[in-house]
């Protein structure tokens, strides 16, 4: 189920603008009852009405993943919030939904001291150095302990503050005393409520909480694959995009950019007694929290989760690279306190980098969309992270020969961030005596067409507007998730229609008879 800017994970579709032909502010009906918006209330009224259900959905949706109503219910909803504050200016508050798009751009960030030091954590490596960890706690505080377990995101630590409900400042990590104040963009994220939830007991006033803001595998692909075709150095992994995308100057950049969050502390943590009633009480102050911890009565159990974890953790639509252990009870952690920048009650275990050695069989090259014309590597299928690799991509003809790959070498490969296939470099000590340095084709594989590489720029492009490739990958993209999202019509029925002159441009597809459909397989 996709959902627009004004709701969802990622950035599919943006919500409908004033000036369309869609409905302004008609009930929408669903499966779970009827949404009503009284059309004859007070102009007020309606909009904290407005607020109050779009809040209600999109927690359900960005939060809890159990969305109840449609994209088009949705979207309704915000349309009808936008409309009515354009015409009343004054009922603009900075909590409502329609000032999560990104406001005006900023010169700078300014400086944000943290009201307790961000500290590290100590680091473990294998099941020798778990156990000495475990027997350290148990000479502190005695045999009786319990553990949480909580994957390790791998994103931006951030700190967000609340006071009265309100959220006030959102802060970068930095150098742990002091970060930046990137509140303007933390604004944009869906998953960090603008106002807290009322009647949850036992929080103070003023909080503090502090988690990981990341971005999940799809969206990192997207920026990716956006930044190739127009010919800009791609990002590394999800955490460096993560980490620019919360630095950019612009909010709205930000908010396209499908970032999310996973909290793990609060500070003060009121009246919870340890680290899972935190995770409970942040959970119902409205907070998106890991619903992978664990409590274990003893370190046997904390041994478990770190094996269970190490192949299953591939499966997540987000990166992990280890898991943090914490000791639950809160007295038991002052009771242990802090040695150097790093909390004794605290460690984090990390898994090994997952790469593998195979075969280079040839470099091939794909023309997208753009007329961007990507190299890739075909390999003997690996398994690594969790699934088989049989193509890498090599990004373009400069990183190929930066890395010097060659057709018949032995590569190491791995997947970038956990999600793309990459090939790190070859295997020197392996490499053919007779294996050549590549080249980058003088024609479009597809068409025939003389490729160019404009003067400063990294990107070779097939200038022919109607190549083959181009119009396949631009048919593709068009149905895709960050499109129109059209579920069922993926790259292979693309091409049969292709193929068989059923569409030559994506607009045909609605033209397509219910007998041409039938015909078609799968």
């Amino acid at each position: 189920m996709a959902r627009g800017l004004s709701r969802g994970k990622r950035p599919d579709r943006r919500p409908v603008h004033a000036g369309q032909a869609e409905p302004r502010a008609s009930p929408a009906t669903t499966a779970t009852g009827a949404l009503q918006v009284d059309l004859s209330d007070e102009p007020e009224a309606r909009s904290a009405q407005l607020r109050g259900l779009i809040d209600h959905h999109s927690h359900l949706y960005s939060v809890l993943d159990r969305p109840e109503i449609s994209d088009f219910d949705f979207d309704r909803l915000f349309r009808a919030l936008q409309d009515l504050e354009a015409e009343h200016p004054g009922l603009v508050t900075a909590d409502s939904p329609t000032q999560r798009v990104g406001g005006a751009p900023v010169d700078s960030f300014s400086k944000v001291k943290h009201r307790r030091p961000m500290l590290s954590l100590g680091n473990a490596f294998n099941e020798e150095e778990i156990r000495a960890w475990h027997r350290r706690v148990v000479n502190g505080v005695g045999e009786k302990v319990e553990y949480v377990t909580e994957l390790k995101i791998d994103g931006l630590a951030m700190s967000f503050s609340y006071e009265a409900g309100d959220f006030k400042i959102g802060a970068t990590r930095g150098d742990g005393v002091t970060g930046e104040d990137v509140t303007s963009n933390v604004r944009t994220i869906r998953s960090v409520p603008l106002r807290l939830k009322p009647g949850v007991g036992g929080v103070p006033g003023f909080i503090e909480v502090r988690g990981e803001v990341y971005m999940p595998s799809g969206s990192f692909a997207q920026v990716n694959q956006a930044l190739e075709e127009a010919g800009k150095q791609t990002y590394a992994n999800p955490r460096n995009t993560a980490a620019g995308s919360l630095r950019q100057l612009d909010p709205r950049i930000t908010a396209e950019r499908g970032l999310s969050t996973f909290i793990y502390a609060m500070d003060p943590a009121g009246t919870a007694m340890n680290q899972s009633e935190v995770l409970a009480q942040v959970t119902e102050l409205g907070f998106r929290v890991n619903p992978h911890y664990e409590v274990h009565q003893d370190i046997e159990g904390v041994l478990d989760y770190l094996e269970r974890w190490r192949d299953k953790r591939h499966q997540l639509d987000y990166g992990t690279d280890g898991v943090v252990i914490k000791v639950n009870d809160h007295a038991q952690q002052q009771e242990l306190g802090f040695v150097s920048r790093e909390p004794r009650w605290a460690i984090a275990y990390k898994y090994p980098p997952e790469q593998a050695e195979t075969l280079l069989k040839d470099i091939m090259v794909n023309t997208g969309r753009t007329g961007a014309v990507t190299p890739f590597a075909v390999l003997e299928p690996v398994f690594v992270a969790g699934s088989t690799l049989s193509l890498a991509t090599l990004h373009n003809e400069d990183e190929v020969a930066r890395k010097d790959v060659r057709v018949g070498d032995t590569v190491i490969v791995h997947k970038a961030g956990d999600v793309i296939p990459e090939v790190i470099g070859p295997v020197l000590a392996k490499r053919p005596p007779r294996a050549e340095p590549w080249k980058m084709p003088t024609e479009c594989p597809r068409c025939g067409t003389t490729l160019v590489r404009k003067e400063g720029e990294v990107v070779t492009r097939c200038p022919n507007v109607n190549c083959p490739s181009r119009t396949l990958e631009a048919a593709f993209h068009f149905v895709s998730r960050g499109a129109l999202n059209i579920d069922g019509l993926g790259y292979q029925t693309i091409r049969q229609m292709l193929d068989r002159g059923v569409i030559k441009t994506p607009a045909d597809i609605f033209r397509l008879s219910r007998e041409q459909a039938l015909e078609l397989e799968g």
